[in-house]
């Protein structure tokens, strides 16, 4: 996927369901329970054991998965090669992004002050994520709107159903949707119709900004 195609897609479908469970039964079963409730951009994270293997049987059965947490290029080759499709880091990560950049795979670049989200769109960020987005709220976004009115901007830590639309409303491309949509118990006890439940709810509360 390239990058003028993920970002399109992601504008229309602008949630991303980040994953972080002490195991993962059965990953493309999990990809297809979150597109039942209308979440079909899923991160897994390095975070949880064997995501590798996680990866590659989502990215096999043909989900839109890529792997977050990436902090080093031997990670970020790891990714790749198991299909991811997007790589996301929680900081500026220069080693990450020169890996995605020779691949040609998108990467979102986590940021929080105006100077980190400069440096992610010089290191090639496809999308900054702004992170922990709840740490300034979704006036923040519009505030970063400003400055940088062309760079996307993905919410990410602290969003759920309550303030998801707002954060989209105030600029942000996409919203991150974490526990309160795929609990880690739910996950490791594959409750698959729980976690459409909780994907249903939180893509509702997104409705009015959705694009």
């Amino acid at each position: 996927m390239t990058t003028p195609t993920a970002l399109r897609a992601l504008a229309a479908d602008p949630v991303i369901a980040v994953v972080r469970a002490p195991r993962i039964p059965d990953a493309a079963a999990l990809c297809e329970a979150l597109a039942a409730g209308g979440i079909h951009w899923v991160e897994l994270t390095f975070t949880t054991p064997d995501v590798v293997t996680h990866l590659r049987r989502a990215a096999s059965a043909g989900h839109r998965v890529g792997v977050g947490t990436v902090l080093t290029a031997e990670q970020a080759e790891q990714g790749i090669a198991a299909g991811a499709s997007f790589l996301v880091t929680p900081g500026c990560r220069p080693e990450v992004a020169a890996v995605a950049r020779a691949a040609g795979v998108p990467v979102v670049l986590g940021a929080l002050t105006p100077t980190e989200v400069a440096e992610a769109v010089d290191l090639g960020a496809a999308a900054v994520k702004i992170f922990p987005a709840k740490a300034f709220g979704p006036g923040y976004f519009k505030d970063l709107r400003g400055p940088y009115p062309d760079v996307p901007l993905v919410a990410s830590g602290g969003v759920n159903e309550a303030n998801a639309a707002e954060f989209l409303a105030q600029g942000a491309l996409a919203v991150c949707a974490g526990t309160d949509v795929v609990p880690p118990t739910a996950v490791a006890d594959a409750d698959w119709a729980e976690i459409t439940r909780r994907a249903l709810a939180f893509t509702a509360a997104c409705g009015s900004a959705r694009r």
